[in-house]
């Protein structure tokens, strides 16, 4: 049996008969040559694969491996997904298996693996083809763009079919947010309590003035409705209830599990896909062997194998009692979702978090707690509530006008699903405006209230706010973007964050992107002069066409014909008219120490760098460090803020390597007010707070440091 990883190959090493000898390929065994196209664009798109460099011996292995045993005897259970069939073939080739058993490991388990040995398949040519096209697609795109941007811009660049467009959806986010302008907006809040009864205060909001929405845009008619208001009564108007249930959410598909992990446990999404590939292809339990805790997690589908939800459904009543159960529970799948194979979830519900805390990694065990608890709560009742909403009117002494306002309150009548999980949101500074401007932000815990009720003022008061631009693009919220957008796969998403950071054209300030200079600039020429290519419904297209070669739908070579056509096209005229771009160097205050000529900031392939300009003759840099005006717990030198080479900002000791002092956090001028020690800022949906590094339990409330600035904008 060949798989692809060698762990996967170690985990059914155990449970398989003895007579299986499982061999892993790792990863790919052919691929288009580097140096070359590798495509035959004037014959049908003939690829040319290569045995990719290093994997010789490996292939030797495998061949003798399949000599001792017999080519009828021989199992390729490479992933289920189109990557996994593609490398399943290219084995097959390679080691001239003329009937290969293909089988699909959905989950790492000894039943399931024993269940696939007995129902073996051809290779299906049919996905093969959709990741050859892939491939190709994005080999023509990479090798053909590419040179023109080492040319005309600098070397090391590079363009994707994905990408790019990734890079796009960030810029045209900054233009928005730079061009945003503010608008002014005021509310008018009060506390009320029932006259005399008891002293339950409760939140409301001026929700309307002589029966249309409330809205007050200057200062001016603020105080003009709070003159108004000076002496009024107030009185319940009128009260509405109404029950209202909330479903859980869907289990994990690849996106939504890379988008929770990062709201909830801030792992970036390459991590996330990490521990999730750990997780499948199977851990040491100790007394249980190694087994596979979660089912595969390259998956669009939310769709869950009946023997699974029956496992749930005695789980959630023995645990919560049968009210729990929310029955047979399905979901609808996302428009152009793959459903090859099942959502992610535990490959035993049985198999708790606690039971495996002394077993996995702390980030381990907080991914398989996510996945176990989202799998549970989406076979489980929806919760519900008794929503109320209550209109209070003032009657004011000297004003004509009508005022009413809004107290909502919600009481929750059954858990249901919230007693194991609740969905992430994406929090930002324009969502949390649009919810207070709406009136949706006093949520609370209501006095019974009836119509007539005179209520006492407490307090009344007039609020000034700004509208907010749109939030740049956390790791979550771009995979969502993309995912919405249908760019790229689930799958691919990983990858993409991580190499549009690596060829620096955006880079992360407190997990949000921004572009750099040079992602702006690339992305504008390509807009200009591969507008397809930049064209977000035309890449979805493309990715709508590759699903139609999976589903035998499109012939693979047309698609690829119908793309190469006009893309040839785009790029003979981008040869001719593409500008040579030249990047101004920024002065400095600073002196070369060697020289004594002045130092410029320039931009390379790795980033922005500080340079003697008295280069080629004096080759002297150092990188652009930003003081934070804290200082090093261990030697008293400056922390300065850093970049890693994917671009994500860390705090180190200016006195590195003497001192090799590093945090990810914001290290803050203060020490902790308890014991001495060096506190960290941490920023966690737009708060600021504090955390003492030796004991997180110390008060620092006492710390007066301001949280950080949002970075001024790059210049479009």
């Amino acid at each position: 049996m060949i798989v692809e990883s060698p762990t996967k190959a170690r985990t059914l090493k155990k449970f398989l008969p003895p007579r299986f000898n499982v061999r892993a390929s790792v990863g790919h065994v052919r691929d288009l040559p580097k140096s070359t196209l590798g495509v035959d664009v004037d014959h049908g798109f003939a690829p040319r694969y290569l045995t990719i460099k290093g994997k010789g011996d490996i292939i030797k292995e495998l061949k003798a491996a399949v000599k001792a045993a017999s080519p009828a005897d021989v199992y390729l259970a490479t992933d289920p997904d189109r990557e996994g069939e593609a490398i399943a073939w290219h084995l097959a080739e390679l080691l001239k298996l003329e009937s290969p058993k293909r089988i699909e490991l959905h989950e790492i388990t000894k039943s399931a693996a024993l269940d696939a040995i007995k129902h073996p398949h051809q290779i299906d040519m049919d996905r093969v083809n959709a990741q050859q096209a892939r491939r190709i697609l994005d080999r023509l795109v990479g090798y053909k763009i590419s040179p023109l941007l080492w040319a005309k811009v600098r070397g090391g660049l590079s363009a994707g079919r994905v990408q790019s467009v990734a890079v796009k959806l960030i810029v045209d986010r900054e233009r928005e947010i730079n061009a945003f302008v503010p608008r002014e907006y005021w509310t008018i809040e009060a506390r009320f309590a029932r006259e005399g009864r008891d002293a339950i205060v409760f939140p409301a909001e001026l929700n309307e003035i002589d029966g249309a929405k409330a809205e007050i845009t200057n200062g001016a008619r603020a105080d003009q409705v709070l003159a108004d208001l000076e002496g009024a009564s107030f009185a319940v108007a009128s009260v509405k209830q109404r029950e209202m249930r909330r479903n859980p959410a869907a289990p994990f598909t690849t996106s939504t599990l890379q988008q929770e992990a990062s709201r909830k446990l801030r792992l970036r999404v390459r991590k996330t896909m990490q521990l999730a590939q750990a997780l499948y292809e199977g851990l040491d339990l100790g007394t249980e062997g190694t087994q596979g805790l979660i089912t595969y997690m390259r998956t669009d589908s939310t769709r869950i194998a009946p023997s699974a939800r029956d496992a749930a459904r005695d789980y959630i009543t023995q645990a919560f009692g049968a009210e729990y159960y929310g029955g047979e529970r399905t979901y609808k799948l996302r428009e152009g979702a793959q459903d090859a194979h099942e959502a992610i979830r535990p490959t035993s519900v049985t198999r708790t978090p606690d039971s495996l805390a002394r077993i996995l990694k702390r980030d381990e065990l907080k991914l398989y707690q996510l996945i176990w608890e989202r799998f549970v709560a989406s076979q489980m009742a929806a919760a519900v509530y008794d929503q109320t909403a209550v209109d209070i009117e003032a009657k004011p002494v000297r004003a004509a006008a009508r005022y009413t306002f809004r107290a909502n309150g919600n009481v929750m009548k059954f858990a249901g699903y919230t007693k194991v999980y609740e969905e992430g949101r994406d929090e930002d500074a324009a969502e949390k405006a649009a919810q207070a401007k709406n009136g949706r932000r006093a949520v609370a815990v209501l006095p019974a209230l009836e119509q007539g009720d005179s209520l006492e003022k407490k307090e009344l008061e007039a609020k000034q706010h700004f509208t907010e631009p749109p939030p740049r693009f956390t790791e979550a919220t771009l995979v969502k973007a993309l995912e919405d957008n249908r760019i790229g796969r689930p799958s691919t998403y990983s990858s993409i964050v991580e190499t549009i950071q690596a060829r620096q054209y955006v880079e992360q300030r407190e997990r949000r992107f921004h572009p750099t200079e040079i992602g702006i600039a690339v992305n504008d020429l390509l807009a200009e002069h591969f507008k397809d290519i930049m064209d977000l419904q035309y890449t979805a297209k493309m990715e709508a066409e590759l699903d139609q070669v999976e589903e035998r739908k499109a012939d693979w070579v047309d698609v690829l014909r119908q793309f190469y056509g006009p893309f040839e096209r785009e790029l003979q005229e981008a040869e001719k008219k593409l500008p040579k771009l030249e990047f101004r160097d920024e002065p400095t205050d600073e002196i070369c120490q060697k020289c004594g000529r002045p130092m410029v900031i320039k931009s390379g392939r790795f980033g922005r760098f500080i340079s003697c300009t008295g280069y080629p003759e004096c080759k002297t840099t150092k990188p652009i460090l930003k003081d934070t005006g804290a200082i090093c717990p261990k030697d008293g030198g400056k922390i300065v803020e850093r970049r890693s080479k994917r671009g994500r900002t860390f705090y180190g000791c200016a006195n590195y390597p003497a001192c090799d002092f590093v945090s990810w956090d914001r290290v803050v001028g203060e020490p902790c007010p308890v014991c001495g020690a060096y506190v960290t800022a941490k920023t966690r949906r737009g708060t600021v707070t504090f955390e003492c590094s030796a004991d997180r339990s110390h008060d620092t409330s006492a710390i007066g440091g301001a949280p950080e600035r949002e970075p001024e904008p790059i210049p479009a």
